[in-house]
């Protein structure tokens, strides 16, 4: 007999996700090869574009893990929309991810009002559409060979 509970936990959550993470690593030759704990090799990697007063302009904020750039978030404050600041940002995290860090393949999800067509301008593609995630919205996938 089981006794299920509905209420936020972080010591359960960081327990079970330490006891997911190994199991996966158990399970996975990949990632036993890797020496450690997926998280042990996840590296911050953001990026901060300010304007001339030191005003947060835009940004990129993601990690790297194994060979694989996931790009979080990304995003330019209106004023500075257009100007190719999130191109920047973009192709910068890129070349870091790819120059110093030896990915090869970049990852991230966007809603359908956001950027799909601005990653497929810079070469992404999509792998996934979830339609009506959350209602009335398309979340999708992309991702990108980094060379």
């Amino acid at each position: 007999m089981f006794r299920i509970e509905a209420e936020v936990d972080n010591r359960r959550r960081d327990l079970l996700r330490s006891r997911l993470r190994d199991s996966n690593t158990e399970a996975s030759p990949v990632l036993r090869a890797l020496r450690g704990t997926p998280a042990e090799h996840e590296l911050p990697l953001h990026l901060w574009a300010l304007d001339e007063t030191g005003t947060l302009a835009g940004g990129l904020v993601g990690h790297t893990w194994t060979t694989w750039l996931h790009i979080t978030y990304l995003w330019v404050a209106e004023p500075h929309r257009d100007e190719g600041l999130g191109s920047r940002l973009l192709t910068r995290a890129e070349h870091i991810a790819r120059t110093e860090r030896a990915c090869r393949g970049a990852r991230l999800e966007t809603w359908d009002f956001q950027a799909p067509r601005f990653y497929r301008r810079h070469g992404y593609r999509t792998v996934c559409a979830i339609p009506d995630y959350p209602p009335g919205l398309t979340e999708y996938t992309l991702i990108k060979p980094l060379g």
